[in-house]
């Protein structure tokens, strides 16, 4: 696998194509997906705004968002043909199935709409790795792109939380943005690191998307 010091500065451009894929606009249905988090409403252990940030917090430190971060450094410095044993790992480190399908099909659409755009070889991959192999191809920043990547998740992981929680527009957006120290520390972490780095130790969130696969009812598909 190749982890050579290749690097890329951010242009306008470069910024411009990052704000478009991570655009809620980008059809990758990332809007279907709670990640757990409905199951944990359900259960009342996410209830309000401080019990949301505690919950986002620990996923960004200690569950995908650390791992994801480092799966798209990895594709991103991985040459064309180690991208399937970097996609290989990154699947079989999903701890549920709902979480492997959240990773599976997001990535099956970002490579589907980024190839007919961007005229890219791209195809069937996990969804931090095809952003990762995407963004290499396009030479991108890597850090910049695993920030707004991990931007976008918490993004998204605040939306959802607003349709189950008492959770208003402007106290959203106060928790994203304070979220986004931790964002760009996870994403220089995996700029500096590896995948002998990789780890995930937060249990209870993945206890969570296991237990939204038989939830009764429920409004989103992990």
């Amino acid at each position: 696998m190749a982890t050579g010091a290749r690097t890329a500065m951010p242009t306008e451009a470069a910024i411009l194509t990052l704000a478009q894929w991570f655009s809620p606009a980008y059809p990758v249905g990332a809007f279907s997906y709670s990640h757990g988090l409905e199951s944990l409403v359900e259960t009342g252990a996410v209830a309000d705004a401080d019990s949301l940030l505690d919950w986002l917090g620990d996923v960004l430190r200690y569950g995908a968002g650390q791992s994801d971060a480092r799966f798209l450094i990895a594709a991103w410095r991985a040459d064309a043909r180690d991208v399937g044993t970097v996609d290989a790992l990154c699947r079989a480190f999903a701890p549920s199935k709902e979480r492997l399908q959240e990773t599976d099909l997001q990535g099956a659409a970002f490579c589907e709409v980024t190839a007919a755009v961007w005229a890219q070889q791209i195809a069937g991959l996990t969804y931090p790795v095809a952003v990762g192999h995407a963004a290499s191809l396009e030479g991108l920043p890597p850090a910049l792109t695993a920030q707004m990547y991990l931007q976008a998740f918490v993004g998204n992981l605040v939306a959802a939380a607003q349709r189950l929680l008492p959770i208003g527009q402007t106290e959203g957006q106060r928790l994203i943005r304070g979220l986004m120290p931790l964002v760009a520390e996870i994403a220089g972490q995996a700029q500096a690191g590896s995948l002998d780095d990789l780890s995930g130790t937060a249990f209870l969130a993945d206890i969570a998307a296991m237990k939204h696969e038989t939830q009764y009812s429920r409004i989103f598909r992990t």
